[in-house]
């Protein structure tokens, strides 16, 4: 029996359940300490965090409707306007090499466009090699610096895609 996968707005009830994803994976990485999007206090209130205008924020559940991941973006904290973040893109284990990835980049891309955003920032770590594959097959390119003050110095490669490109 093969699971079938849906991206869909976070609900209130996903909250904990996507927090839990994020609490899960990011150690996975390295990205356990200070400096990491696992600290951030909108991890425990997703829904109510990305409910603010410019903001979205998907996840991805299976045909149980149980919460495997998830996705969003939102306004570059500190940053110039008209770039926005990706943010809070991680999946569990098994939702991974589905290509799940991809499609929630791209949902993600899509309200970044209509909500009127010129460029996408995102932060990551030079062991997530599979997530950086990805950005850069959807045109994203790297960046030497980060941008913005996310906070996340734990983070060691960032990234950039001009929205009316790529995708």
């Amino acid at each position: 029996m093969s699971t079938e996968w849906r991206i869909r707005p976070i609900q209130a009830r996903d909250d904990q359940a996507m927090a839990a994803v994020i609490r899960a994976v990011m150690p996975e990485f390295g990205a356990d300490g200070p400096g990491f999007a696992l600290h951030d206090v909108e991890v425990d209130g997703l829904s109510a965090a990305y409910a603010l205008p410019g903001r979205a924020y998907w996840v991805v559940v299976d045909d149980a409707d149980r919460v495997m991941g998830g996705g969003g973006i939102a306004p570059l904290d500190g940053g110039i306007p008209g770039i926005c973040e990706l943010r809070k893109m991680y999946f569990r284990p098994e939702a991974r090499g589905r290509g799940l990835g991809e499609r929630m980049l791209r949902q993600c891309l899509a309200f970044a466009r209509e909500a009127g955003y010129r460029t996408c920032y995102l932060e990551t770590l030079a062991g997530m090699t599979q997530a950086q594959t990805l950005y850069r097959r959807l045109g994203f390119q790297p960046r030497d610096t980060p941008l913005g003050a996310t906070g996340h110095f734990g983070c060691d490669r960032w990234y950039t895609l001009e929205l009316g490109t790529g995708g």
